[in-house]
Order: C-alpha cells, then sequence, then structure tokens
C-alpha cells in the first residue's frame, strides 16, 4: 500500500481538509508526523479531526508525535514547570478549547500514546529525524526525533520529517542523508505539504496547499 504522508498542521484546519482530499483511503496508508496543534486558528478541530480518522480507519491512518503535542502533554500533566507550551502556542490554544468548551483532557491519552516513528523496510517517517546523537527516542533529548534541528545521519532508508519549516514553501530533499523536509510553514502562511510514496519507496508527487487565511487570520474564531 502507497503512503500519503503529511507535514506539520498546526492548527491549520481548512487547509488540512483540503490536503486530505487528495488521500485514497483504499490505496493509501496515511501518516501525518507530528504538530497538530499550536500557532493555528483551529488547533481544537484539528485534534477532534485526526483522533475521528483514527477511529474510522484504524490501520490505514498513522499519527505520530511531535514536539508540540508533547509539550501539551506535559503542561496537562503538571509537568510543565516553566509553562514552555503556553510560551510556544499553547496559550491559543488553551483558549481555542475553552471558546469552544472543549475539554483537551478528552484527547490526553490518546496523545500519550502516539508513536515517535512510523517505518516499513523503505521508509522511516518522524517529526524531526535522526540525528545519530544520543537516544533518538528520548522525548527530552534536544537532538532526538522530536527536536532535533542538527543535519541528518543517512540510516539507509528513505527518511520524511518535518520539525524545521522550508519558508520557500518547497519540501526538501537531501541526498545526503536520503531525507525530506516536508514542513512548509502551513502557520505562518505559506503552505501545507504531503508527500507520496509507493510501498517499495518509489516517490511519486509532492502536494502542496497554500494556507487557508480563515486559519492564521486574527481575529477568527476557532471551530
Amino acid at each position: 500500500m502507497a503512503a500519503f504522508i503529511i507535514g506539520d498542521v498546526h492548527g491549520c484546519l481548512y487547509t488540512y481538509l483540503e490536503l486530505l482530499d487528495h488521500w485514497d483511503p483504499k490505496s493509501e496508508k496515511l501518516i501525518q508526523l507530528g504538530d497538530l496543534v499550536d500557532r493555528g486558528n483551529h488547533s481544537p478541530s484539528v485534534l477532534e479531526l485526526a483522533f475521528q480518522l483514527k477511529k474510522n480507519f484504524g490501520q490505514q491512518v498513522q499519527f505520530l508525535m511531535g514536539n508540540h503535542e508533547h509539550m501539551m502533554i506535559k503542561y496537562m500533566r503538571g509537568e510543565d514547570k516553566q509553562k514552555n507550551w503556553l510560551f510556544n502556542g499553547g496559550q491559543q490554544t488553551l483558549h481555542q478549547f475553552e471558546t469552544l468548551d472543549f475539554d483537551p483532557d478528552n484527547y490526553a491519552t490518546w496523545l500519550s500514546a502516539l508513536p515517535l516513528f512510523w517505518e516499513n523496510e523503505y521508509l522511516k517517517i518522524s517529526h524531526a529525524g535522526f540525528s545519530g546523537l544520543g537516544n533518538a527516542e528520548d522525548p527530552n533529548n534536544p537532538n532526538g526525533l522530536l527536536w532535533n534541528r542538527k543535519p541528518l545521519i543517512n540510516i539507509h532508508k528513505i527518511q520524511v520529517i518535518g520539525h524545521t519549516p522550508q519558508w520557500d514553501g518547497k519540501p526538501k530533499y537531501n541526498p545526503d542523508s536520503n531525507s525530506w523536509n516536508i514542513d512548509t510553514g502551513a502557520y505562518g502562511g505559506v503552505c501545507l505539504t504531503g508527500i507520496k510514496f509507493e510501498e517499495n519507496g518509489k516517490f511519486l508527487k509532492t502536494i502542496s496547499i497554500p494556507t487557508d487565511k480563515r486559519d492564521i487570520q486574527k481575529g477568527d474564531y476557532p471551530t
């Protein structure tokens, strides 16, 4: 089965919905590589959509942990003593939950269980990629799968990551590490990108959807 991998959504619901129109559930596994929440106008609705997609499509859908989900979980558990999440988009996200009268605790168990990566024989997908420095699966490792911004190592599979926005709106392939970065700055008003591969790792295409203004304009109410 082919893979359709989506980059950092960051609360951009309408842009996300338009990109999902390009997903064929009958022939493609949908994989989202983390950072569903924060910065955009509609984080609660993006979470609810992701939750329902997983409920309805089961193994056809895989969501991964991003650093923003990790920060949100720590805050909800009372472990974020420095309130890092609030200063990285969490304050706006909490306001959205309050406006909608949604309880973020409803998603805590599901978010906490999100894996750090998905892989098959040819592809390995994670939020920030493998640096080769420290334990990649330690969520507090600044060079691990949630936080790394250093160059990636070649792991002899195609890596697909997000986390570091490509502000020119173009997903970037690095031949040295055999990796793609598909974070194209949706929350910054650029675009949201998905990338498709055949099951054997053969590249098919990228699809980039310009950010819908409803997702980022100030004064919009969360929906």
